[in-house]
C-alpha cells in the first residue's frame, strides 16, 4: 500500500483516484501517521439468472468418455 503526504493528496487528488480505480490502496498520513485510506468501492455484482444458465447447460453437448478416461488419455498423450 503506498502512503502519501495529506498535502500531497490534496494536490493530486484526481491522480489518485485514478490509481485507486486500478486497484491500488493508499495510506494518507498526517505528519507521518496514517489517516485515512483510500480504497474502490466494490461493484455490485449482477444476480444470476438461473433459467438463463439451466438452458445454456442444457444446449452443451455431453461428453463421449468419462473424465477419468479424459485426463488418462491427456496425460498419457503428452509423454515424449
Amino acid at each position: 500500500m503506498r502512503s502519501v503526504a495529506l498535502a500531497e493528496a490534496k494536490a493530486q487528488l484526481s491522480a489518485l483516484v485514478d490509481a485507486v480505480e486500478a486497484g491500488e490502496s493508499i495510506c494518507i498520513t498526517r505528519h507521518g501517521k496514517p489517516v485515512a485510506r483510500l480504497t474502490a468501492i466494490e461493484k455490485p455484482q449482477k444476480p444470476l439468472d438461473v433459467e438463463k444458465l439451466r438452458a445454456f447447460t442444457r444446449s452443451q453437448p455431453m461428453q463421449d468418455e468419462d473424465a477419468g478416461t479424459f485426463m488418462r488419455r491427456l496425460r498419457d498423450d503428452a509423454r515424449y
